[in-house]
């Protein structure tokens, strides 16, 4: 995918893993865009100009020149990665990706990403033990699936890493100590590289 300068404007939360995902493809890809930093903490996604672009009021929304706005970080990154070396051409490592992707949004975000939210952001202590063990099960399937492998799917990197590593890289802000779990640990590192962003366990 190409996009001319200033074709592409990302809203987004930077302690939003989601939004950031977003940011790891554009930057992987080498694609020019703003971005808008929105605040979920003050309610920024509740604001008539924002709700205008998503009624959903939540981050990300990527902007196109072109086509307008498009919500769900992962269709965003899907539609930014078309056509690149982020999504495997077999048909089915591709739907391989999908799955993973599904499930991240479907079982590891709603774990792990809220349990970071709720202890880092929120400042919580009356943690619900059901959310505490249904992220350690999350990090212990993926744990599990990279017991013998490098990536995900295949063997490079794919948008099912980029989708899964995006909150797990924050699990210590979770009170999840991936040492717990050294292959995910090992991979998330990995995938840092790869992305060239800096290690955030460190």
């Amino acid at each position: 995918m190409s996009l001319d300068n200033a074709a592409l404007t990302i809203h987004g939360d930077s302690i939003s893993g989601n939004c950031l995902k977003v940011k790891f493809v554009a930057n992987r890809l080498g694609l020019p865009y703003d971005w808008v930093e929105i605040d979920v903490m003050k309610d920024q996604t509740r604001t008539l100009e924002f709700l205008a672009m998503n009624p959903a009021g939540q981050v990300p929304v990527a902007m196109f020149a072109a086509n307008g706005p498009l919500a769900q970080s992962n269709a965003i990154i899907l539609h930014l990665a078309e056509g690149s070396d982020l999504i495997p051409q077999d048909a089915f490592e591709r739907a391989l990706m999908y799955q993973w992707m599904f499930w991240e949004q479907y079982n590891h975000e709603p774990s792990v990403a809220v349990l970071r939210f709720h202890r880092h952001y929120l400042k919580k202590t009356d943690i619900d033990p059901a959310l505490v063990t249904k992220s350690e099960a999350a990090l212990t399937l993926m744990n599990n699936h990279l017991a013998r492998r490098s990536y995900f799917v295949g063997s490079r990197l794919s948008l099912a890493d980029v989708a899964l590593v995006a909150y797990t890289r924050f699990a210590h802000q979770a009170e999840l100590d991936l040492a717990n779990w050294p292959h995910v640990q090992d991979w998330v590192r990995r995938i840092e590289d790869d992305l060239n962003i800096e290690h955030a366990g460190e």
